[in-house]
């Protein structure tokens, strides 16, 4: 059984018989369902848990239930003798965007008071954007992701003492004893083969057979191209389109999405694509990285909707589309493949799973630097590079950027394989894995 951050959060958000219905959102198959059902289970006497894709595409009970008296009827007679009062009885409502009523109806049933409801949705932000009435006081959205860095160590029997000791390193901006890291950098490079999609991890921690793993991730990308498809009868064709080209695109030197380059047709702009970005994004099976031409704090003041890089949403997934069963690239650092394209989505994939809104800089004249962040404690901004190979010394874009004073930004990180942490002319140097301990709150 995998520990998931969001576990915690989930029965402290139910444990006082909350006041708002949560719903759990995020890409298919990162374990929503299996949370929501664990925690229910254990903190109420009666669980009810309602799978309403399942539904639509079958029953339709729920198709019609327009109003609480309804819904209650359907409830009522699918699952009676386990219904009790809000203290002792969860509702969940699994998948709730094949119904997207139920979402408004939300807000009548939390007010209501009967039971105590949580939902999960796949396609949630898709969904909310085209409902007209959001009960936006009366829910409470948590994003899911697959599981991060440190997520990944405690499945692989870590404890939380030796990654407490390298998190107080971190802050301490002290190096990890040289076996230690060399710990770190073999659980990290193990963690870009399998990812962080759960049934993969489970699957890697039972057997440690990467062809297993590779099937598992397969089917999943492939099953979220199918699904993409799905979503739009008119541009299904564009967003399979996009979603296929993201491995390649981000193997270009600028590793911006072309919008000419997707159906082949120079006269293309990026705002004929926005709904197909759209999807993607608010589906969870792509991550978004905004450009920034002149960074202010907050950076979503200033950056660009015309410029835009897309990753994938697991880590696994993609080194599986680049190296398949052949894992020496990734665990043998070598020299002639160049893993930038791994090393950045992971850091997006990370930075993303601890509440980051993620940017990059794009200056003609420049260059770019691969990741902005805000810098909540200093009211500034941060800049990240991300370094696989040797030259992590290298870095003209981040050095212009920092030596800009019309930014006042002093301060970037680079990311890299060595074990020192070490400065360098406003440039701290350290461990790519150190990006875990990344927050929002204090960076």
């Amino acid at each position: 059984m995998l520990k998931r951050k969001i576990e915690t959060y989930i029965e402290e958000f139910l444990a006082p018989r909350p006041q708002k219905i949560l719903i759990l959102d995020g890409a298919r198959q990162t374990g929503k369902t299996f949370i929501i059902r664990q925690v229910g289970k254990k903190l109420f006497k009666n669980y009810v848990e309602i799978n309403l894709l399942d539904d639509s595409l079958n029953e339709r009970n729920f198709a019609d239930a327009m109003s609480v008296s309804a819904f209650y009827l359907q409830l009522s007679a699918l699952a009676g003798s386990k219904l009790g009062s809000k203290e002792d009885t969860l509702v969940f409502l699994d998948e709730i965007q094949a119904y997207p009523h139920l979402l408004t109806l939300l807000k009548f049933l939390n007010q209501d008071n009967r039971y105590t409801f949580i939902a999960s949705g796949s396609e949630l932000g898709i969904t909310l954007f085209k409902t007209l009435s959001i009960p936006m006081g009366s829910i409470e959205i948590k994003h899911l992701y697959p599981l991060d860095f440190e997520e990944f160590l405690w499945a692989n029997g870590v404890g939380d003492e030796f990654i407490s000791h390298c998190r107080e390193m971190f802050l301490a901006r002290k190096s990890l004893q040289e076996s230690f890291h060399r710990r770190m950098m073999e659980l990290f490079r193990k963690y870009l083969l399998v990812g962080g999609l759960p049934e993969a991890v489970q699957s890697f921690v039972n057997d440690t057979n990467i062809v297993t793993v590779r099937r598992i991730q397969s089917q999943i990308h492939e099953y979220y191209g199918v699904d993409a498809s799905k979503y739009d009868q008119e541009n299904r064709l564009k967003i399979r389109r996009i979603y296929d080209m993201i491995p390649s695109v981000l193997e270009n030197k600028k590793k911006r999405i072309v919008a000419r380059d997707i159906e082949g047709k120079d006269s293309k702009r990026f705002k004929d694509y926005q709904d197909e970005f759209d999807y993607l994004i608010a589906s969870g099976i792509a991550l978004d990285v905004k450009a920034i031409s002149t960074p202010v704090f907050p950076l979503v003041e200033s950056m660009s909707k015309n410029l835009l890089k897309l990753y994938l949403n697991d880590v696994g997934i993609l080194t599986g589309i680049l190296y398949r069963n052949n894992i020496n690239p990734i665990l043998n650092d070598e020299r002639s493949v160049n893993l930038g394209t791994v090393y950045e989505s992971v850091v997006a994939q990370e930075l993303k799973a601890h509440g980051f809104q993620l940017f990059y800089y794009d200056n003609k004249k420049n260059g770019e630097v691969d990741f902005l962040i805000d810098d909540y404690e200093h009211l500034s901004v941060l800049p990240l590079e991300v370094k696989s190979g040797k030259d992590y010394y290298v870095h003209s874009a981040l050095d212009h950027f920092l030596k800009n004073d019309d930014y006042s930004v002093k301060h970037g990180i680079v990311f890299c394989n060595e074990g020192v942490i070490g400065e360098k002319e406003g440039v701290t140097y350290m461990p790519v894995y150190n990006v875990m301990f990344l927050n929002p709150e204090g960076v």
